[in-house]
């Protein structure tokens, strides 16, 4: 059995990296410490010794970097009073300071997240951009969020004029997509949304966090609207870039493809438009009618414009080339001609051959998938059904428009330029099957949670989101502050609420639509609930009586429990049970996974209990926690260490 302390901090990342290094390389570790040296050896020439090499860097990269590795003290408190459906909810809202948030989910979520979906501030000399504190990331989060010291405003704004303008926007981000990329799986991608301030900035970053090869590409966003205020060219458009945590895995589950959302659209107009002929209209005049609709839709992408043929059966189709790709010549085989059904005379081959061997070539004409001109002078193409070809590529170009504020003005939900809830949603449609996580870590109106809903409103999905927001207060001016919002938080968890009944409204007679997760837990990061030996040294004697209660005054035992499944990595929406064993409140957590009594007195007939009722729950494996000053005494605690290592309890943890 294993005999654990636990503390208020979180895994020292350092640390960890070094055990990981460790399993890979042993040699290179003696006593805890990294020898480089003998690690350059070990890597031999992949080793770039060069001074001039590559390097992205600025001043405060390194502390960033130490930022993201330094152990948490805080933790998250469970908030049932504003959470919706809290025993049943999958979902999870943040109320705090994303770089600590993001630590301290580092265990329980590491690996686990398919996608994270981020809208940053876009460092427009507007936005909110604060400066971590190395020392005590908690107390600073407390200050700026006004909850230490209210003198002046809380928050600060990063202009262009300030000297560090980007590199406190660098500072800002680093740690965070460090920290964020341990929580994705190997097959997961983050999505992020940028404008031109920081977009040349944002990608070399990801560069670094996630590597060159695991770049996904970059997505334009036209929106349609130039900006007033430019004093040099009037950006119309915005960035998504895409990087994958592991490229080859991405692949191996997922596919760049989308969903043709103008499709069925298209088959319609079609079908209405060809049951005139033979009646009003021609087929010819049918495609020029048909041409002209697909022309006057600004919303279709390329890939469905290029859909604007009918046949003679009524099916959408576009027509490609079927010459060789390749710059050598195809092979003899590749060379026969096609013979014109009317003229019955050869057609034109390409000049390195076509595309398919002789039998496909044959296969295609009796399957009518290969257009032929009026004549033998026109090359022949390969004709594309619609019906057969619903996803398309995810292109490089977006066009969107439109905004989500009058939806939101519906909902009664005042924020000014949320994200779009259909662009998001699409993404995650791609992206992700129905059962993963999505993580939004500058979640802002929680449109990520809206379009999560959605989504699972529309396909039967049960994908979970966590939502992350600094409890950023809002303008004094603001309608957002006149609605009664006095943070970003507040708007956030009411648009949840508020979507989710009415989404739930929208399908109500959907199959199933009953088990429709609308519901979120939301915590709150405050210090560790575990007290910390700060002694008064005027007056030791008070001071040690002040640390025999473990816990922070005013923290529930509540508090406690949430703190320990973050200590050991369990999923925060795991069910928590109460027990009544020998007169002590006892806590399961996950069915038997982790048992915490936290009462006083404790004795060997709780410890029996305790391990009754793990046979109970029959989990795989079971640790259990006590109060380290609940035992009646040293051997009193010896005998229950003793009982539960002989119910082949795993590990025996004091706190």
């Amino acid at each position: 059995m294993i005999e654990t302390t636990l503390t208020g901090k979180t895994p020292d990342i350092g640390e960890e990296n070094i055990k990981k290094l460790m399993t890979i390389f042993p040699e290179v570790v003696t006593e805890g410490k990294v020898d480089f040296e003998k690690l350059k050896q070990v890597l031999g020439e992949y080793v770039d010794d060069s001074n001039e090499r590559y390097n992205f860097t600025w001043n405060g990269k390194g502390r960033a970097l130490r930022l993201s590795q330094t152990p948490s003290l805080g933790t998250l408190r469970p908030c049932k009073e504003e959470s919706k459906n809290w025993d049943t909810t999958q979902n999870l809202y943040i109320e705090g300071d994303n770089l600590e948030v993001l630590k301290l989910l580092q265990k329980s979520y590491y690996g686990k997240i398919k996608m994270i979906y981020i809208d940053p501030p876009y460092n427009t000399g507007k936005d909110f951009v604060y400066k971590d504190d190395f020392y005590d990331s908690i107390e600073n989060y407390k200050r700026i969020t006004g909850q230490i010291d209210g003198n002046g405003k809380p928050i600060s704004t990063n202009t262009e004029t300030s000297g560090r303008y980007h590199t406190d926007w660098l500072n800002m981000m680093y740690p965070r997509l460090r920290l964020a990329r341990n929580l994705l799986s190997e097959n997961g991608l983050i999505v992020i949304n940028i404008d031109e301030h920081e977009v040349t900035n944002l990608h070399k970053l990801c560069t670094e966090v996630f590597g060159e090869s695991n770049d996904l590409g970059t997505i334009i966003w036209d929106k349609r609207n130039p900006k007033g205020d430019a004093k040099g060219v009037s950006y119309q458009h915005e960035y998504i870039l895409l990087f994958a945590k592991n490229k080859e895995q991405f692949f191996e589950s997922c596919t760049m493809v989308r969903p043709k959302k103008n499709a069925k659209a298209m088959l319609r107009k079609a079908e209405q438009i060809f049951n005139k002929v033979g009646k009003t209209l021609t087929l010819d005049e049918a495609n020029a009618e048909f041409q002209a609709w697909i022309s006057s839709q600004k919303e279709l992408s390329g890939g469905e414009a290029a859909y604007k043929y009918i046949d003679t059966n009524g099916e959408v189709y576009r027509t490609v080339s079927m010459a060789w790709p390749n710059n050598k010549k195809a092979p003899e085989d590749y060379f026969i001609p096609l013979i014109h059904p009317i003229t019955r005379k050869p057609c034109p081959v390409p000049a390195k051959g076509w595309r398919y061997p002789s039998a496909t070539m044959r296969e295609l004409l009796a399957k009518n998938l290969i257009i032929f001109g009026k004549d033998e002078t026109k090359q022949p193409e390969r004709k594309y059904l619609l019906r057969d070809n619903m996803y398309e590529n995810i292109p490089s170009l977006l066009y969107y428009g439109g905004s989500d504020t009058d939806m939101l003005f519906a909902l009664g939900i005042p924020f000014d330029t949320p994200k779009v809830v259909n662009i998001v949603k699409e993404h995650i449609q791609s992206f992700t099957e129905p059962t993963d996580v999505i993580l939004d870590f500058f979640s802002g109106s929680a449109t990520t949670a809206h379009a999560v809903m959605q989504l699972n409103a529309e396909d039967g999905g049960n994908r979970r989101f966590i939502m992350v927001q600094l409890p950023e207060p809002t303008d004094e001016k603001s309608e957002a502050y006149k609605a009664g919002y006095k943070n970003i938080c507040e708007i956030g968890k009411e648009r949840i609420r508020r979507a989710g009944e009415k989404i739930k409204e929208e399908y109500k007679d959907k199959e199933n639509i009953e088990n429709l997760d609308i519901g979120f837990k939301v915590f709150k990061l405050d210090t560790s609930n575990i007290r910390k030996w700060q002694p008064d040294y005027d007056n030791l004697e008070q001071s040690l009586m002040d640390y025999v209660d473990n816990f922070v005054e005013g923290r529930t035992e509540f508090d406690v429990v949430y703190e320990i499944m973050l200590k050991y990595g369990l999923d925060l929406t795991y069910p928590v049970d109460e027990f009544t064993i020998a007169g002590k409140k006892v806590y399961s957590i996950g069915y038997g996974m982790l048992m915490i009594c936290l009462d006083n007195e404790i004795t060997t007939e709780v410890a029996k209990g305790i391990l009754t009722k793990i046979k109970e729950l029959s989990p795989e494996s079971s640790r259990v926690v006590f109060k380290d000053n609940g035992f009646k005494s040293d051997s009193n605690k010896t005998n229950i260490k003793e009982i539960l290592k002989s119910g082949g309890i795993e590990e025996f943890i004091t706190i």
